[in-house]
């Protein structure tokens, strides 16, 4: 039985991971949780899985909790970041969950790959904001990266048995987004409601929008640069609207390996708990029958900048990916809070991204620094935007 820590156990890939673990009470254990602000959530999954330790990410919130789990015995409680980082290197847990949304998972991330943890890692902003540290720290520790993302989790199966040097390219596949098949839609225009339809996965609000914009594929990039070792021009994107293909391996005699599934997230999250076993009917099976066709398309690189604003940066320097990445979520939460355009999240993160300079960082603190800068800049650039409006 593999024992887990979870990592934004109340956001959409923990919640899943639970239901994944739920079905499977024979073959994993949760030790560990930790979450966020959705304390009602956080209490039912404490009553449901009985964690030997739990955090939460405020006071106010573990008060909360405590209150609502009052009945529960034998958990140990926590709040705060060091609470999470506890969550992630307790010495019986085997695989640690890295779910939290944003840069704020990068810590606790850290505390797993010091422990020396295998990790499964759906929080690619940890690899966007300090991509060389934590690669480094794993290795240093023996740790494990065990990819969550469906692109990342999609090469890791085609890779199997293979050379990285009979490695051509990696090919991510991308949705669209809601818009990308629509060129009559004027982007900047578009509201938070029609940005958060994503036409084939469900999400949580941050990654959707990252999805509409496709900065989540410019981040996916980078992540994969860190994962498999490779250079940014080794790394390609293709649009593909059914998300049947997740992703795809292009290999130096010309052929190609593609990971194919139904678009759901139990199925990465079920490879990277399970690994390297593999868990019966976790999820739909493809019906080829009824698929009719599959289809390709450039990225818009004119109506979408978001990707190439993200390998930018990873050209630029070490902490530069950090800083676009402080200002994308700032941006992301002020066009769900309605402040900006849809069109102002790309122009404010160029903008930050192209203010900054930097010196070669080394330390964890250089790299959160350069992502708070990054938001600072960010926040004062959505400020002015809300005046002229």
């Amino acid at each position: 039985m593999k024992k887990i820590s979870i990592l934004g156990s109340t956001g959409s890939v923990g919640t899943s991971a639970l239901g994944f673990i739920k079905k499977f009470p024979n073959e994993f254990q949760v030790v560990g949780l930790a979450a966020g602000d959705r304390i009602d959530i956080l209490a039912e999954q404490v009553r449901t899985f009985r964690p030997k330790v739990v955090a939460t990410r405020t006071e106010a919130g573990l008060k909360q909790l405590l209150e609502l789990t009052k009945d529960i015995e034998g958990v140990e409680y926590g709040f705060g970041v060091e609470a999470a980082e506890s969550v992630a290197s307790l010495s019986e847990v085997e695989i640690v969950l890295s779910a939290i949304v944003g840069s704020a998972g990068l810590r606790p991330t850290m505390a797993a790959a010091k422990a020396g943890k295998t990790i499964a890692l759906a929080n690619k902003e940890s690899l966007v904001v300090a991509g060389a540290l934590v690669t480094e720290t794993v290795k240093r520790h023996g740790a494990k990266l065990l990819p969550v993302d469906s692109e990342h989790s999609a090469i890791y199966q085609c890779l199997v048995g293979s050379d990285m040097k009979h490695v051509h390219q990696l090919i991510l596949t991308a949705s669209g987004g809601p818009f990308f098949l629509k060129p009559e839609i004027d982007t900047s225009t578009v509201t938070r409601a029609q940005a958060l339809k994503h036409p084939n996965w469900s999400m949580g609000e941050k990654i959707t929008i990252d999805s509409a914009t496709m900065m989540n594929k410019g981040f996916e990039a980078i992540e994969a640069c860190w994962l498999f070792d490779i250079q940014p021009k080794q790394v390609g994107v293709v649009v593909h609207p059914q998300s049947i293909i997740h992703s795809m391996v292009d290999f130096v005699d010309g052929s190609i390996v593609a990971q194919l599934g139904v678009p759901d997230m139990a199925g990465p999250i079920a490879y990277a708990l399970s690994y390297p076993d593999r868990l019966p009917d976790v999820m739909p099976r493809v019906n080829f029958a009824k698929l009719r066709e599959f289809t390709f398309y450039e990225p818009d690189h004119r109506r979408f900048p978001s990707i190439n604003h993200a390998l930018q940066s990873f050209d630029m320097g070490p902490t530069f990916p950090a800083v676009l990445n402080g200002a994308n979520e700032v941006t992301v939460r002020a066009f769900l809070d309605e402040k900006i355009a849809f069109t102002d999240i790309a122009g404010i993160n160029e903008h930050v991204l192209g203010a900054y300079t930097s010196a070669a960082k080394t330390t964890l603190e250089d790299f959160i620094d350069a992502d708070r800068w990054g938001r600072q800049e960010a926040e004062k650039m959505v400020t002015k935007k809300e005046k002229r409006t």
